[in-house]
């Protein structure tokens, strides 16, 4: 049987309104993303997965959607998707979007009709109350920044529910025209041709409108079956922070394969690796990986380690948060909403090239498929002068010229400004000049990514640590049908010297496939070299070349 093509890929997540700008109005648009198709081609990606590109005011990055079955004028027409789709599809390259269900903006046509007029068809598709809500300041989703979750609205003379911000209603999940809404709506997007999608706050979604709220778990398997009916291989990937003892909920089983999401951000690895790095301390890793629940058939983790959000702590201890506070936020404004970081990944590991590879190294050799957010792969840095998780999503630098080759428009006009001070600046951090650098980190990139593909042991295989008796070294094999690879990661400053114990699959001499710099061509498992911050990769059988 052929493995389904998300288990082996690698997914690169991009927002169009900042990825490049086609026509000189400060606005990236999906005619300049597709211009840059062989660029990310070239990088080694198989699936972008796309932001909203909905209408939309974008007070909240275009997750406040006016119309789900539209795009943005911003961005282009519903003819420049398709043909992007087209031009994606010429290069091997698949195309995602987010599906955004849990709210919609208040711009809505549905909630503009369901304030206005009580008897609109679209009263009963939002969440209402006609008293003040006893729980109006419970479960914020954004404390600090919003911190009720009901609001009153003067013309419909009702409380309105929102768990996000104001401006964006819940929609009634258990109201069954709804749910038909949203299966036409994932129905249009899949008949266009996109991957799959993206289930932003899929926790949300699910939880049911009355009282408790309990998960409807079977709203999830009903979205499995138009993907499964509308589409031979498209995916649904839950954006879901929840409790260990609930992910497999999420998957759901039936007869041994997934029957609802087939595949969820692995938010207690991501919060693990990030915990590791602040301590130069593999425990967390390894603590994580013993507790990985095993997916039914078609199922897998999205791994990822910075995304278009914050980085979420919230499921560490008060003092493990701390930790990776003081390493890598230590200022007030590099946090936000009590929980979490609003950095990129460069500048939170200071611009060490030694670290930013050992941290990407270890993302790639995680049980799972990777999620890339784009810059990356060239080291950008955030502006924290931008309001909340805005200070990561500034326009992609091309170019050390002006507006960083992202548009030709004035500055001003830029949907958001380039990055143009500091050590993380356009000038200095850009595509064309690592383009040009054979030591570049984009060339870095660019070949890990691509071993990272001929590893299919990673995205498919068993994971099982390995215990080398050094808290710094998180050591672990990947077992596949095919062949068996060993990973070495160093998280602490010293060079060290390991004895990896007997593993299965030494019918012949390691094979190096990837390493943080030169070691020895005679490879002792016994004893073992890696540097300070090094990272090694090791197919443990193979064809000899001799």
């Amino acid at each position: 049987m052929v493995e389904r093509w998300y288990r082996n890929g690698i997914i690169y997540s991009a927002d169009v309104s900042t990825f490049q700008d086609s026509d000189g109005d400060g606005v990236g648009d999906l005619p300049g993303l597709a211009s840059r198709l062989n660029y990310l081609s070239r990088l080694g990606v198989d699936t972008v997965w796309l932001n909203p590109l909905h209408p939309s005011p974008r007070r909240d990055g275009g997750y406040d959607v006016v119309d789900h079955y539209g795009v943005d004028p911003r961005f282009g027409t519903l003819g420049d998707f398709a043909d992007l789709l087209h031009q994606a599809d010429e290069r091997g390259i698949r195309i995602m979007i987010d599906l955004v269900l849990n709210h919609t903006s208040d711009r809505h046509p549905w909630f503009r009709s369901a304030c206005a007029d009580r008897d609109s068809p679209y009263r009963d598709w939002y969440v209402w109350s006609d008293a003040e809500p006893a729980d109006r300041w419970d479960g914020a989703v954004f404390p600090g920044s919003e911190d009720a979750t009901w609001t009153y609205q003067e013309e419909a003379g009702r409380w309105y529910r929102h768990r996000f911000y104001s401006w964006e209603p819940d929609l009634n999940t258990d109201h069954p025209a709804v749910r038909d809404e949203f299966c036409k709506i994932m129905g249009f997007w899949l008949r266009l041709g996109v991957a799959g999608f993206r289930v932003d706050a899929t926790p949300f979604v699910i939880e049911s409108r009355s009282a408790p709220p309990e998960p409807d778990y079977e709203l999830l398997g009903g979205m499995h079956r138009v993907v499964s009916w509308r589409s031979r291989d498209a995916v649904l990937l839950a954006e879901a922070n929840v409790e260990t003892e609930r992910l497999l909920d999420y998957f759901g089983d039936a007869d041994g394969e997934a029957s609802r999401m087939m595949m969820l951000f692995a938010f207690r690895l991501n919060q693990a690796m990030m915990l590791a790095l602040a301590r130069h301390d593999a425990t967390p890793i390894r603590d994580v990986l013993a507790t990985l629940p095993s997916l039914p058939k078609e199922g897998q983790w999205a791994t990822f380690l910075r995304n278009h959000d914050e980085v979420d702590l919230s499921a560490l201890t008060p003092e493990e948060r701390e930790d990776v506070f003081r390493e890598f936020g230590p200022e007030p404004d590099m946090r936000v909403y009590e929980r979490g970081i609003r950095r990129r990944m460069a500048s939170m590991l200071c611009g060490d090239r030694r670290r930013i590879e050992l941290a990407y190294s270890l993302l790639l050799s995680m049980p799972g498929t990777p999620v890339i957010r784009y810059g990356d792969e060239i080291g950008m840095g955030e502006d924290l002068a931008l309001p909340e998780r805005d200070s990561v999503r500034t326009p992609m630098q091309w170019t050390d010229t002006r507006n960083a080759g992202f548009s030709t428009a004035p500055p001003e006009r830029l949907i958001a400004p380039v990055i143009a001070d500091g050590p993380y600046r356009h000038q200095l951090v850009n595509v064309l000049d690592q383009r040009r650098d054979p030591d570049s980190l984009l060339t870095w990139f660019e070949r890990i990514l691509h071993t990272r593909r001929e590893c299919e042991e990673i995205g498919v295989g068993d994971h099982e640590v390995v215990d080398v008796g050094e808290r710094d070294v998180l050591a672990h094999i990947a077992r596949g049908e095919h062949g068996v690879v060993l990973f070495v990661h160093n998280f602490g400053e010293r060079d060290l010297r390991l004895q990896v114990p007997p593993l299965p699959g030494e019918a012949h001499r390691p094979l190096s496939v990837a390493a943080d710099g030169e070691y020895p061509e005679d490879i002792d498992l016994l004893s073992l070299e890696v540097r300070g911050r090094g990272y090694r990769w090791l197919r443990l059988n193979h064809t000899p070349w001799d």
